[in-house]
Order: C-alpha cells, then structure tokens, then sequence
C-alpha cells in the first residue's frame, strides 16, 4: 500500500525528532525508527487499528508517546498526524485530504 503523508503530519514528524535529538544524542533517530516501525505494521495491516473518529485509525507509536492517525482509502494509507498523545487531542480532524 502506498503511504500518503499530509505536510502537516511530515512537520510533526520532523518536529519530535529534533526535540528527542536535542534531549538525547541519537534519541531523534530511535524515534524516526519507531515511526518507519509503525508505518510499516499500518502497511501491513491497515485495518487492524481501532478507530479513533470518522474512518480515522490510531497507531500507537511503541516506546515514544505518540500517535499515528491515519486513513485507509483503496491502496492509499493518509496519514493525518503523528501527534503527540498528551497533546489537544482532535487538532488534526480537519485534515482530510483523501475524502
């Protein structure tokens, strides 16, 4: 399945990982790691995930407190965020580019 980044979810993603890399030297790395592991199991398994809103699903990010709320729409996975979990929760829910 092809994985669709919204720009915005790219900028988080790019975001956390300069945040861990500036707590810990290759601690940005390990996340990147963990969000490509997260993408690969939504790739694997797409459906597998509860629903979060609408046709919205949430990975949970292993070792790192976030989320990846995606959408599945024929061979396309949209991922709407990699949000932190402790943050507003719901921001994302305007990004809709597959509709």
């Amino acid at each position: 399945m092809r994985l669709l980044l919204d720009p915005a979810a790219k900028a988080e993603l790019s975001q956390a990982a300069l945040f861990y890399e500036d707590c810990r030297e290759g601690l940005g790395e390990e996340f990147l790691v963990a969000v490509e592991a997260a993408f690969d199991q939504i790739r694997k398994y797409p459906t597998l995930w509860r629903i979060l809103k609408g046709r919205f699903r949430r990975y949970l990010v292993q070792q790192f407190p976030y989320g990846v709320i995606y959408a599945v729409e024929r061979r396309t996975i949209y991922v709407a965020a990699v949000m932190h979990l402790k943050r507003k929760p719901g921001y994302w829910a305007s990004r809709n580019k597959l509709s």
